[in-house]
């Protein structure tokens, strides 16, 4: 795997579809990522301001990568309904090269 922009997954956790689309195409149109897959049917449990909640999710997987993940990651917060949305990106160790060369060509900032 190319080390010069590391692939990364961001999770997140939207309260409905609208959001999740949203979100979803606003990063993608604004190559902040190259693929968010949405999975519904998710359930979470938390502790928020002193309560122990349990509320149905829809999780987004962002593809995306090291160079562009700071600008993902405010854009997804400017869109996002949550006061403080879930926002974990971990490194993609491995992965089929083609696929993560892909990722990195679909982020890439369009120069004029």
């Amino acid at each position: 795997m190319s080390t010069a922009d590391p692939v990364l997954l961001l999770f997140t956790t939207c309260p409905d579809l609208a959001s999740a689309e949203r979100i979803a195409h606003a990063l993608v149109g604004e190559r902040l990522a190259a693929c968010v897959t949405r999975q519904e049917g998710a359930r979470s449990t938390y502790r928020w301001q002193g309560e122990v909640t349990t509320d149905s999710e829809l999780q987004l997987l962002v593809k995306t990568t090291a160079s562009r993940l700071d600008a993902a990651m405010a854009r997804l917060v400017e869109l996002h309904p949550y006061e403080l949305p879930e926002c974990i990106a971990v490194e993609a160790r491995a992965g089929l090269p083609a696929y993560l060369d892909w990722i990195r060509a679909q982020t890439r900032e369009e120069h004029s």
